[in-house]
């Protein structure tokens, strides 16, 4: 069973659910796929519901059936929203004297209601929709501390992964672009590329760079979606599979945009005037990359505080070593091959998680 559901309209159009669900046989392809699709069942059942409403036979429903479903969904329902017509619920109750065709009308607008809602507020993309769509293994890293964890791309690019989030990418990208899905928050520099646009999947929401540096946000359970450019300029965008109403937005260096999960649309582009870093997410953000006549000490010691990472280097050899460069727009890769191409030929670095080594006799 090759097929995607997304939506209950996937469910409706394939013939061998129709059949499933009314033949009230066990179908060992449907018990398979619902073992290996949990996040999905209660789209299933809402598919069975609507599908088994369109084909009632009325003379099978005693109204006492009737009254104990409609009690059952609109109680669901209420408990949710307020909506205009629990009146007519209310109504009804004191007028016993309706029909059972007043009754299956009710039942049948409260599935509509159900049906648009999940359709049009409800429908969202989350983490794992977003990495079942793919065919090829990722790589996933999870951060399960208390402290940011730097992610190192096969490209370069370098990723700040904050508490409680995940990344998931492949061990080399595809020639033709990089893609990566990511669940939580996360600051990310990317490595140049123009013929290779680097695209970040986050819930309902799409960003393709390609060299810059911005923090997105988007966790799970979060009614919005963040994303806030530092260097270069991204283009922000809703995930196409999922609306019609497909939007792009342009976002220059200290331009931010929300995007609101339930209505799916983006609030307006706001400027940052200034930042005021509050904990782990925003302390890469508000260090200045701009060295003029630096001692080397120096540079290493801003690497090591936006990176949290350790850096080893020969102190006494390089002491006298001042650098004048701007690493702004700069992933941390490219950042440390700059600073040992500037000491001199001399000068490498190795890399081995958030461990740098940098072998040097001198500058020049």
């Amino acid at each position: 069973m090759q097929k995607k559901y997304q939506t209950i309209d996937d469910f409706l159009s394939d013939s061998s659910f129709k059949e499933w669900v009314y033949s009230g046989k066990e179908n060992e392809q449907w018990d398979e796929w619902i073992s290996r699709n949990g996040n999905l069942v209660e789209l299933l059942e809402q598919a069975k519901l609507y599908l088994m409403a369109m084909k009632v036979n009325e003379p099978l429903i005693t109204e006492n059936e009737v009254n104990e479903a409609l009690s059952h969904t609109w109680e669901k329902i209420y408990q949710k929203e307020n909506v205009w017509y629990f009146g007519i619920i209310k109504y009804y109750n004191q007028h016993k004297a309706l029909s059972k065709i007043a009754a299956l009308l009710l039942f049948g607008l409260s599935l509509v209601w159900i049906y648009n809602r999940h359709n049009t507020h409800e429908s969202t993309l989350a983490y794992e929709d977003l990495i079942e769509k793919q065919d090829d293994g990722l790589i996933e890293e999870a951060n399960n501390t208390t402290k940011p964890q730097l992610v190192i791309l096969s490209d370069g690019s370098s990723v700040l992964l904050q508490p409680n989030s995940k990344l998931s990418y492949p061990k080399f990208f595809d020639k033709n672009e990089r893609n990566v899905f990511l669940q939580g928050e996360a600051f990310f520099e990317i490595s140049k590329n123009p013929q290779r646009p680097f695209y970040v999947y986050s819930n309902e929401v799409v960003t393709k760079v390609v060299g810059t540096s911005f923090r997105i946000k988007a966790y799970k359970d979060q009614p919005e979606v963040d994303v806030v450019v530092r260097t270069g300029k991204v283009q922000v965008s809703s995930n196409k599979d999922l609306t019609s109403a497909f939007k792009t937005v342009v976002l220059l260096p200290n331009q931010s945009i929300r995007f609101q999960r339930k209505s799916l649309m983006f609030d307006q582009v706001e400027t940052i005037v200034q930042t005021n870093p509050q904990g782990n997410t925003e302390v890469i953000e508000s260090i200045n990359f701009e060295f003029v006549d630096a001692p080397v000490s120096q540079i290493f010691e801003s690497l090591q505080k936006a990176y949290l990472i350790h850096i080893d280097y020969p102190e006494e050899k390089l002491k006298d070593c001042y650098l004048t460069t701007s690493l702004s727009d700069q992933p941390l890769a490219e950042k440390l091959k700059i600073i040992c191409e500037s000491l001199g030929s001399n000068t490498r670095y190795e890399m081995n998680g958030n461990q740098v080594s940098i072998f040097s006799t001198g500058c020049n």
